[in-house]
């Protein structure tokens, strides 16, 4: 199974991929990652080019994957090649209370993360959010093109079952 897991910032895509790759045993692979690069000299990103390259590298080595994060027009090639599109689209209040959760997690030392956690990314997570909020109508426009194998989620726990099935 190929499966693409998109939606806002703090929708809940990287805990859910987690759970799925250990329950499916395949991997999962954080958009985010794909998009930067860790080097020596810090974090870079990529091309899109190289973003592509390195999407079809994961798809032509493994069976199955699962790729989660916030949609990238550089990376959409993932809607055509995943067999599932999971839309998590969670409320926009319970997105926001885990944004600031997130941030006072990374603060306190208890959560990592693979960006500088200050005041001005936690400023762009809302920022972020609120984009999302505003370009919706194109969004779900985009995604609806994918209904046969688009499944949008409001409550995670009830569609879980039909992606392990």
């Amino acid at each position: 199974m190929k499966l693409y897991i998109v939606g806002s910032v703090a929708s809940g895509k990287t805990t859910l991929a987690k759970k799925l790759s250990q329950k499916l045993n395949i991997p999962y692979y954080e958009l985010d990652k794909i998009v930067h690069q860790k080097s020596d000299n810090g974090r870079y990103k990529r091309t899109p080019e190289e973003q592509v390259e390195v999407i079809k590298g994961i798809d032509c080595c493994t069976s199955g994957w699962i790729i989660e994060g916030t949609y990238r027009k550089s990376c959409h090639l993932i809607l055509e090649l995943a067999d599932v599109i999971l839309f998590l689209d969670t409320p926009l209040w319970k997105r926001r209370y885990r944004v600031f959760s997130r941030f006072l997690k990374q603060q306190l030392g208890i959560e990592k993360c693979d960006y500088k956690s200050d005041l001005k990314m936690l400023s762009m997570m809302y920022k972020w959010t609120s984009d999302f909020e505003t370009n919706r109508p194109e969004f779900n426009k985009m995604l609806s093109e994918y209904g046969s194998k688009l499944i949008v989620a409001t409550d995670v726990n009830k569609e879980i079952s039909k992606i392990i099935t």
